[in-house]
């Protein structure tokens, strides 16, 4: 019984962490474009062109 005194306050602070994150990554912008990625890995940059 006494490890729950560790283990929620653990689990609360990770939950945090991981809202926090969710929210950064939200702000920064990083789901503004989500269909850029798919149509950036259909072009050949590696093949060079005579």
């Amino acid at each position: 019984m006494n490890v729950l005194v560790f283990l929620i306050p653990a689990a609360i602070g990770l939950g945090l962490i991981g809202l926090y994150g969710l929210f950064w990554s939200l702000k920064s912008g990083q789901y503004e474009d989500l269909e850029g990625a798919a149509y950036r890995i259909l072009q050949d940059d590696d093949i060079e062109k005579k």
